[in-house]
């Protein structure tokens, strides 16, 4: 006879994080925790700054969308939504001039849901408001658990990006193959450990976070040259490239690979990369392309923090 615990809710946040501002902003401003929320959004998040100025008062966390220019805004409340907060929201939003909300709350009113439907029916379509429950569990005498339960979000955001590649075959052929990746690599148990997963989109790149603001991992559609690229993208660090190409010979060793080291010398960014070859019209050989992508990437994360 198979015995099973009892999940058992955990209604009181405040027994796991006393105070807002000094127990849950640094726990959620954590990697591993940020991805768990980030997951829930199906979003990428690099934290800029915690506790970041908006005028007279602070926003809990200021961060970007990895990959793009997008600031996002969190701000989190361990009690039920209130008017206030509300408020403070869309104030931190303009303040920051933010193209992601996301309300982190122990419940959502359900007049506060809709406030937050109606803002993302009524506002930009590069707009995105997001309120997010937070929920503890536990097992008997075992270690409390949390889940980020996503109660508003866009509407369609998977139908606004087919209305946008509808008249553009090599936007729809970059969107089918990011997803065909997401819908592989993610069954993955060790790929999805590694990585959070990523929104599908019409660009030519994914990106994947590294837990660093300065560098993450780009995979690349080159078509025009059918080929596959996954680079150590550095944003703007001269200093941690020479750093990485000092240790040159160790790095390729543990990943078993010779990279291509670029120093680009108009720019402030730099790329250390490996390129594979890619029949992207034949669907067929999608997935050795995508065995390929992660295994580069794995290796790549694992040897390259090794020195940041």
């Amino acid at each position: 006879m198979i015995n099973l615990g009892k999940l058992k809710e955990i209604k009181d946040l405040r027994k796991v994080w006393p105070h807002e501002a000094l127990d849950f902003t640094p726990w959620l401003a954590e990697e591993d925790n940020l991805a768990l929320l980030a997951d829930a959004v199906g979003l990428e998040i690099t934290i800029d700054e915690t506790e970041s100025s908006v005028g007279d008062f602070n926003v809990d966390i200021f961060a970007s969308e990895t990959g793009t220019d997008r600031k996002s805004i969190i701000e989190n409340q361990l009690e039920d939504t209130n008017h206030d907060h509300l408020g403070k929201l869309i104030t931190y939003a303009s303040g920051k001039s933010a193209d992601i909300v996301i309300w982190v709350v122990k419940r959502a009113r359900e007049e506060h849901r809709a406030a937050i439907e109606w803002l993302n029916n009524h506002t930009d379509e590069n707009i995105a408001f997001f309120l997010v429950e937070i929920k503890l569990y536990q097992i008997g005498t075992s270690n409390i658990a949390v889940k980020f339960e996503v109660v508003e979000k866009p509407n369609d955001w998977t139908k606004e990006i087919k209305r946008h590649t509808s008249g553009s075959p090599i936007l729809q052929a970059r969107y089918d193959y990011w997803v065909a990746f997401n819908d592989y690599a993610f069954s993955n148990n060790g790929f999805a450990k590694a990585f959070n997963k990523r929104k599908a989109s019409t660009n030519h790149w994914m990106t994947m976070s590294v837990g660093s603001s300065v560098c993450e991992i780009s995979i690349n559609q080159v078509r025009k040259d059918n080929q596959i690229v996954v680079e150590w993208y550095i944003s703007d660090d001269k200093e941690l490239f020479h750093k990485f190409h000092s240790h040159k010979t160790e790095i390729e060793m543990e990943m078993g690979m010779e990279l291509d080291w670029r120093e680009l010398p108009d720019k402030k960014a730099s790329r250390i990369l490996i390129t594979h070859p890619a029949d992207f019209e034949n669907k067929d050989t999608w997935t050795g392309q995508f065995d390929w992508i992660m295994d580069v990437a794995l290796k790549m994360k694992k040897t390259f923090k090794k020195y940041l």
